[in-house]
């Protein structure tokens, strides 16, 4: 007969806490509808720098990597990382930094298809799994007032790409293929999955 590991006994029969590794409140929001209430909400403090050449899914995953492993955590913790950006081509769109900043990735974005890329990274302290989901998207032909107009309404703020499509964005997006959660912060269908496999039970 084969004896359990040292440890294992304990640790499953604790109940999981789950901690989320990000400072997004939609994040969190979309945890909650998921029926998951992190035990603890922190906020990972990493350099978004991206590197000469690097590719917007590689980016991404490190990201997400590096929110990861900026904490310790317990035997019975989860953790849940994720980073999110627009891309459009090879080119990484990150959160805007000012009104002109926003102005000039709302003008890049208009009339063009650009994909929504998050990679999520769960763990505990023994494994971890990295997922990346990737949204396609066309946004319209924006005018300039309908810029003007969405930058004054201050919905760019703190948001990938400069728009969040739960808001006021959603009229100019026509078309999408692929996760409309991903494209809010977190996509819901692999994100239950993974917590799921880590033995963390959804409330009904």
């Amino acid at each position: 007969m084969i004896s359990p590991k040292a440890g294992s006994t304990t640790v499953s029969n604790k109940q999981k806490r789950l901690i989320l590794a990000s400072a997004s409140p939609r994040r969190l929001e979309l945890l909650n509808r998921l029926g998951f209430s992190p035990h603890k909400v922190l906020h990972p403090d990493i350099c978004e720098v991206s590197r000469k050449g690097e590719l917007p899914r590689n980016y991404v995953t490190r990201m997400a990597s590096e929110k990861s492993l900026t904490f310790s955590l317990e035997e019975n913790d989860v953790q849940l990382a994720a980073d999110t950006i627009v891309a459009v081509g090879r080119r990484i769109i990150g959160k805007p930094t000012s009104t002109s900043h926003a102005r000039e990735i709302l003008q890049l974005l208009s009339g063009r298809r650009h994909r929504v890329i998050s990679s999520l990274v769960v763990r505990n302290y023994d494994r971890n799994s990295c997922k990346v989901v990737e949204t396609t998207l066309r946004m319209k032909n924006l005018t300039a007032i309908e810029i003007e107009e969405y930058i004054a309404s201050g919905e760019w703020q703190g948001k990938a790409g400069g728009y969040g499509i739960q808001g006021k964005a959603e009229q100019f997006i026509p078309w999408i293929r692929g996760s409309y959660s991903n494209v809010v912060g977190l996509p819901l269908y692999e994100t239950r999955n993974l917590l799921l496999s880590y033995g963390l039970k959804a409330s009904s």
